[in-house]
């Protein structure tokens, strides 16, 4: 990947039940300056690991929709719903390119939707360009 990577490194919940994803995907945002990713294997496990007073909050969230137990969806719906969870940037990164699931992400405020088999150079963008909104400008909110 070519693209300059972000001014400070950044922390990763990445949402995948996929193994072979995760490992894709994990190299992908460790070129990009990603500090420290935490792989959860669905919503539930990513709430529990959100709402746990002693862990990392992430600086990004990126999600798969289909997964057991809470999907995708579900997650982001609960996620920009809570006032402490909101504020972090979520991209989505899934097979589904159905029209619903598009609309819908965006509907619930995902800041980013890129489809599966990924496209490394749209992946990039997506990163790249909530890095520049996102990450090297927001300061981070306390965590209560």
């Amino acid at each position: 990947m070519a693209a300059s990577a972000p001014t400070r490194p950044y922390d990763v919940l990445l949402v995948e039940d996929d193994v072979a994803d995760a490992m894709l995907i994990q190299d992908a945002l460790a070129d990009r300056g990603a500090r420290n990713l935490t792989q959860v294997a669905d919503g539930i496990q990513a709430l529990e690991y959100l709402r746990d007073p002693a862990g990392t909050r992430p600086d990004l969230i990126v999600l798969d929709l289909n997964m057991p137990r809470m999907n995708g969806r579900e997650f982001l719906a609960i996620v920009k719903e809570d006032p402490d969870l909101r504020t972090i940037p979520v991209v989505v990164l899934t097979t589904s390119a159905a029209p619903d699931d598009v609309s819908g992400a965006y509907r619930h405020h995902a800041n980013a939707y890129v489809t599966k088999p990924v496209n490394l150079e749209q992946f990039e963008q997506a990163v790249r360009s909530i890095d520049a909104f996102y990450l090297d400008v927001a300061a981070k909110p306390p965590r209560p």
